[in-house]
């Protein structure tokens, strides 16, 4: 398994990292699981997001984000880069957001994207 780096592929707001930190503890998520980030294909723009606690894989780098141990596959970094989630708490949108700079195109519910 790889060592935790410092630098941070990606940003999670203060907000994102308090929701995730609650869902831990309601879900009794082990300390052992990071945070992991990634995308696969499918959704209305082509790909969508992956956000949830899991254990390290062999092919994943990690990342320490605001206290978070974050995981990405190496080849989901070129998707991912700069992105920052967020957690939104509105009238019409309650949830994570993502605020992706390598997004050509965003569907409406914001978990789907184009490069």
């Amino acid at each position: 398994m790889s060592a935790v780096k410092n630098d941070q592929p990606i940003k999670l707001t203060k907000g994102a990292v308090e929701q995730l930190e609650q869902i831990r503890k309601n879900q009794n998520i082990p300390e052992s699981h990071g945070l992991r980030v990634g995308v696969k294909g499918g959704g209305c723009s082509g790909f969508s997001y992956i956000l949830g606690f899991d254990e390290q894989k062999e092919n994943d780098q990690t990342f320490e984000v605001n206290g978070l141990k974050v995981m990405m596959q190496k080849s989901h970094g070129l998707y991912l880069l700069g992105m920052e989630i967020d957690f939104v708490e509105g009238l019409n949108n309650r949830g994570f957001s993502f605020s992706n700079p390598n997004a050509d195109e965003t569907c409406g519910c914001g978990t789907s994207f184009s490069s």
